[in-house]
């Protein structure tokens, strides 16, 4: 899967229910040494910035569970 195809999904923490945002709006952390990604960063670019502060949460690569049609389903531990 390339890294484009993931922009337009929204996130999903399956333990909560809650909706992190959409992944094109992530800040993703990537080890310099290896290239891989570490985790990525919700609520980064978001667009009602100026109304309040955005709600940030780095969410570890490892964590996702499933990547659909739609969304990435995540679970913390």
């Amino acid at each position: 899967m390339k890294l484009s195809e993931l922009y337009s999904k929204e996130i999903i923490n399956i333990d909560t229910g809650e909706n992190l945002g959409i992944f094109g709006d992530c800040d993703l952390v990537i080890d310099e040494k290896t290239g891989e990604i570490i985790s990525f960063i919700s609520g980064s670019n978001s667009h009602f910035a100026f109304f309040k502060e955005p709600k940030r949460k780095e969410i570890m690569w490892k964590h996702i569970k499933k990547i659909g049609s739609d969304m990435i389903i995540i679970e913390n531990e």
